[in-house]
């Protein structure tokens, strides 16, 4: 079970070289530093496990790309053990599977409501959209509709953390 520390300080690493060439440093290029807490940006970088075929995953990540936030994307075939070790519950699977600042974003979860998470630091595991619902980042189209973000824990409790009206 991934657990809330154990992911936090791997996404309190930041890429420094641009900052530092600024100032006159001399850091190699895609140099990794690791930042003091304190230091840490306000929106941590997101690694999202996806499929290499998955457009609408590609559209969730330019989503938050175009929120601000820094976003790796690592494609693999098969990202049911990465859910599993996630916690994430079958009733709440969606195409892609996101970790940032010790939690978990299943689905195609709106950027507002990833913010609101890490700002408010529930004592959840993470938070899910689940299945592909039209209207949601990545999933955007005609007849969009209404659908729900759910939050869940360790222990497999689910509830709905947010109601989401694309229209």
């Amino acid at each position: 079970m991934i657990k809330h520390a154990t992911f936090t300080a791997a996404f309190l690493l930041i890429s420094v070289a641009a900052c530092a060439e600024a100032e006159g440093g001399a850091l190699a290029e895609n140099t990794v530093v690791e930042v003091p807490v304190s230091a840490a940006q306000s929106m941590p970088n997101i690694l999202v496990y996806k499929t290499p075929s998955c457009g609408c995953c590609n559209g969730w990540i330019e989503h938050l790309r175009a929120a601000g936030f820094g976003v790796e994307g690592r494609n693999l075939r098969d990202l049911m053990s990465i859910k599993r070790d996630a916690g994430v519950p079958v009733g709440l699977s969606s195409c892609h599977t996101a970790l940032v600042g010790g939690y978990v974003v299943e689905g195609h979860v709106p950027v507002e409501q990833v913010k609101r998470m890490l700002a408010e630091q529930p004592d959840i595991s993470g938070i899910a959209v689940p299945g592909m619902p039209t209207g949601s980042p990545g999933m955007e189209g005609p007849n969009a509709k209404p659908y729900q973000v759910i939050s869940f824990d360790d222990s497999g409790n689910a509830r709905v953390y947010a109601e989401i009206d694309p229209r």
